[in-house]
């Protein structure tokens, strides 16, 4: 009878206009490791190293990259729109505490590791963009209005002020894959079993180092122990032997105890090799080549420059074509011809001689001259010699 009351309560809200909370299972991902395994929780997970690598190596590669706003003219020529108010922001800073690389690492980061990036776009009285304050998505709770838009309620993260609301033109808001096409999904909760499964193995390794790097036991008796006995002697074994600070201390019994191993060995038990296949895990779940978070066990890429290509062309791409689609959709006008760009062509800095290979085809096939490849290097046009008359 209330389920049907309730149902009948919100359609009369509905029609009267008022807003109403949207109680589809899926929108558990507004609220980070909701009912799902403990390592699946964004903060808990970036206790695991291949996480913690694979998000910093993705935020940290799109922070360093070039952000460029462009117009296009009525021709369709793209030109560097140097006077727009986002311009400004990604050189002098999104607001007084974050710089651009900052803002666009933490907003990254949000996504890849809650399936949600958000961010405040403040505005001056002329409607100009003026800053733009990231937001934790754990600070965060969505509400789908009855127009079929998104508002954001945003919590104040030290509990001294009451929820601010901010409607969807108001927020920037990145998001990976959804099931609804409103919330993002983290992909730590869609592969909540193998995150799981690498945190017990890490849990495990911890608990073994943590017992001095013995496996467990057996003590045996002869005859019959008093349970007080039983437990001082448990209680005496425990400190005696176990914990890393005992390693090595020589086990002495008397009374006819017996020590029996009970517990295979972590070569037995390929604790090792479980770990790195956990990397590998791990790193298939963000896209990343092991190599960029230091793992060397496989052949795959043993060359940098083929595993930087291949994290540029299948990582970053994607994600900066987001990040662009995002920033056109929530801060440039409708028909303004207004873009921002993620320059992914900045990755050929660290490689002088592929970068300089690419200057001289285009100056020798008229893609560009040397002023142009002079500017694209950041360096001032050469001068002109005068001419004598």
């Amino acid at each position: 009878m209330l389920k049907h009351v309730t149902r009948y309560s919100r359609a009369i809200a509905s029609r009267l206009g008022f807003e109403q909370r949207n109680f589809d299972p899926s929108w558990n991902a507004v609220s980070p490791g909701l009912g799902a395994p403990a390592a699946v929780n964004a903060r808990a997970s970036e206790n695991i190293s291949a996480v913690y690598a694979c998000t910093s190596a993705i935020s940290s590669a799109l922070a360093y990259i070039p952000a460029l706003v462009y117009r296009r003219d009525a021709q369709g020529n793209r030109i560097e729109a140097i006077n727009h108010p986002l311009t400004r922001l990604t050189r002098v800073g999104v607001n007084a505490q974050m710089t651009w690389p900052e803002f666009v690492e933490h907003i990254v980061a949000s996504a890849l590791l809650t399936g949600n990036g958000l961010a405040e776009i403040k505005t001056n009285q002329r409607g100009q963009v003026v800053a733009l304050e990231f937001i934790p998505w754990s600070h965060v709770s969505v509400e789908h209005l009855s127009s079929g838009r998104l508002a954001y309620d945003v919590s104040d993260p030290l509990g001294k002020g009451r929820a601010r609301r901010l409607l969807q033109g108001e927020v920037l808001h990145l998001r990976d894959r959804t099931d609804d096409g409103l919330i993002g999904r983290s992909r730590l909760s869609r592969a909540g079993e193998t995150v799981a499964g690498v945190a017990a193995a890490n849990a495990f390794a911890k608990g073994f180092l943590d017992r001095g790097g013995y496996p467990s036991g057996i003590l045996s008796f002869p005859g019959m122990m008093k349970p007080e006995q039983r437990e001082a002697l448990h209680r005496s074994f425990t400190e005696r032997h176990t914990g890393a600070n005992n390693v090595g201390r020589v086990l002495v019994l008397d009374n006819g105890l017996t020590w029996t191993t009970a517990a295979i060995s972590p070569e037995d038990a390929e604790l090792l090799e479980s770990r790195k296949f956990g990397i590998e895990e791990i790193c298939r779940l963000f896209q990343v080549p092991p190599p960029l978070v230091q793992d060397y066990s496989h052949n795959t890429f043993t060359n940098s420059e083929t595993a930087g290509r291949w994290f540029a062309q299948f990582t970053l791409a994607p994600w900066a074509r987001k990040l662009e689609a995002e920033f056109a959709r929530s801060l440039f006008p409708a028909n303004s011809g207004l873009e921002l760009e993620f320059d992914l062509s900045g990755f050929l800095r660290g490689d002088p001689q592929t970068r300089w290979a690419a200057h001289k085809i285009a100056i020798e096939t008229g893609v560009l001259d040397a002023d142009e490849v002079r500017h694209i290097e950041g360096w001032n046009p050469r001068k002109k010699a005068e001419t004598v008359l």
